[in-house]
């Protein structure tokens, strides 16, 4: 591996610790002297099995997950999760869903394939939102119903950087109804309330390993209430009792996957370890490249400061026939994967956990020297 590598800015498939890409390359073509690579491994063998069960017991420790929570491997994606959602708790009633973002938004059009879904909130409808996603609206203001199977929101949205930093508390609301989440773009970023979440799924391509994987961690009661017509491998309950192992799971996506949660269990930073020292350097690096962004007078991040993500950091050049001068001087900086979502435009720094202090120090040392050049 290179002494010296760009830093990767991308919303995902995104950047894994060099460290953790080290250990994949040096155990390619065999396996602690099993003479396999983990992509030759049957999932069913004594190996495979031992790299499975040591991931799922790493992720509970560094989540905190109950034992009343199961934690699943998975396929199909984000997106896909969307549909295996509502075909296993939303029992063909109604379904609940705050739109604080893109991903929300498609979360809610694909649910409603199976279910009967009302926008409990939409962030696009705040005054002065204009159509676009820019703060999260108060759950005070949600007209959730009592009826409702679940309650979905998206507590971290890529495309256009929002970020609930504290989990509504549907009971406190007066509901009894689960409350889903989808914690893609920032799971094993920060710490998860367990007591106000009935199911959490994340697509693992963002922040924890390959695409092709998604992690589903489901309370126990919330099992066994699939629709007729959910196929059987998507079945949480079938796919619960058979560990993970009812059809052939992403293996290598779950192995590399379990290697970051043990670079992030020995992570140490500012006198902390673990979920609490990455959890650290996560709010250090967003501080630090906010600054730069308010500081200046060339770009600008929308999103209310209550809810501005900590891995995702949509800006804008204020003349933004410098956009394309801007990205190419970030590619000969070493600065690579900029440009923001088709559907907003602008610039993105998606800062996941792989994402070092230098990263960011080194993006705001160069939006500090384009703004000079062209301010």
């Amino acid at each position: 591996m290179p002494a010296v590598r760009p830093f990767n800015f991308s919303a995902g498939p995104a950047a894994l610790p060099p460290e953790v890409l080290s250990q994949v390359a040096e155990e390619m073509l065999d396996w602690h002297g099993s003479g396999m690579s983990v992509m030759e491994m049957s999932h069913r063998g004594r190996e495979f099995i031992s790299i499975y069960e040591a991931a799922e017991a790493d992720l509970r420790e560094l989540l905190q997950v109950p034992e009343h929570f199961r934690i699943l491997f998975m396929q199909g994606g984000g997106l896909g999760e969307n549909a295996i959602l509502p075909l296993n708790l939303s029992r063909g009633g109604a379904v609940d869903v705050v739109v604080t973002g893109s991903w929300s938004k498609k979360s809610a059009a694909e649910a409603r394939r199976y279910a009967d879904v009302r926008i409990a909130a939409n962030a696009a409808e705040l005054p002065g939102a204009d159509g676009r996603y820019l703060d999260i609206p108060p759950p005070s203001t949600w007209q959730l119903r009592q009826d409702a199977s679940y309650v979905h929101v998206c507590t971290n949205e890529t495309i256009d950087g929002i970020e609930f930093q504290a989990l509504p508390d549907l009971q406190a609301l007066g509901h009894d109804a689960p409350l889903a989440i989808d914690f893609s773009s920032h799971v094993a970023s920060r710490p998860v309330d367990w007591s106000k979440v009935g199911l959490a799924f994340a697509g693992a391509q963002k922040n924890i390993g390959p695409a092709g994987l998604t992690l589903v961690i489901v309370r126990d009661d919330l099992l066994g209430h699939a629709l007729p017509i959910c196929p059987s491998a998507f079945d949480y309950k079938i796919v619960a009792e058979a560990q993970s192992m009812y059809n052939t799971p992403p293996t290598f996506g779950i192995y590399v996957a379990g290697l970051v949660f043990q670079w992030l269990k020995r992570f140490a930073y500012g006198g902390k370890t673990g979920l609490a020292a990455i959890e650290q350097r996560n709010i250090d690096k967003a501080a630090l490249l906010y600054a730069a962004l308010d500081g200046s007078s060339l770009y600008e991040n929308r999103v209310a400061a209550s809810c501005r993500s900590r891995m995702n950091v949509p800006f804008f050049l204020r003349d933004e026939r410098l956009n394309d001068a801007f990205l190419a001087g970030a590619k000969e900086r070493g600065l690579l994967q900029l440009k923001g979502h088709k559907s907003v435009g602008g610039m993105r720094a998606s800062i996941y956990n792989a994402m070092p202090l230098e990263g960011v120090q080194a993006l705001v040392s160069y939006l500090k020297d384009f703004e000079t050049r062209h301010g």
